[in-house]
């Protein structure tokens, strides 16, 4: 199975902490490098990061070998950078998408893993998500039938969670992996 990894990236919180892009954990380690390492070392062949609040200053945090790309109209909200990393995955001979926020510090290649394994049968056609103690997270699996639905489907501010709610989606329990909880500011 062919799975590109989507780091999202471009949001910029209301509050004063400025761009989850430019974020650290209290070791130093930039919020990006979290997110790039989780997917990769879960067996994602390429990694695809996408900026926008913040974009010059975060691309020198990007790990080397993923692909940089910036939302230009990041500011009309988290859809923008969806449908340029699902445009940017398209090009690619990838089965799948595995999605997840640069703001889930926490992020774990065993949850990546988890999810992925979740999808073998049908990698272009299943979606699959996250789930810790019950609770809805990341990341999210997205086979490559339903990308064109989902860059239609999102608008604003919406992420791809309301699409996983339309359709039949696989609930994968990863609790105790690491990784879901999402900073909000």
């Amino acid at each position: 199975m062919d799975v590109t990894g989507l780091v999202l990236a471009a949001a910029e919180p209301s509050g004063s902490g400025g761009p989850y892009a430019l974020r650290k954990a209290p070791d130093g380690t930039p919020w990006l490098e979290i997110a790039c390492t989780a997917l990769r070392d879960a067996g994602c062949r390429e990694v695809i990061v996408v900026l926008g609040a913040g974009a010059d200053a975060a691309a020198s945090l990007v790990p080397h070998g993923a692909l940089t790309l910036v939302a230009s109209d990041s500011q009309d909200g988290q859809s923008a950078a969806l449908r340029v990393g699902l445009a940017a995955a398209a090009t690619s001979s990838s089965d799948a998408v595995l999605l997840t926020l640069v703001n889930v510090p926490e992020q774990t290649a065993a949850a990546c893993r988890q999810v992925l394994e979740a999808a073998v049968d049908d990698p272009h056609g299943t979606l699959a998500r996250a789930h810790y103690d019950g609770m809805a997270g990341h990341p999210v699996f997205a086979g490559r039938d339903h990308w064109g639905d989902i860059a239609a489907f999102v608008v604003g501010d919406m992420g791809i969670g309301d699409y996983l709610e339309n359709h039949l989606t696989a609930d994968v329990d990863c609790t105790g992996l690491g990784g879901g909880e999402i900073v909000e500011e």
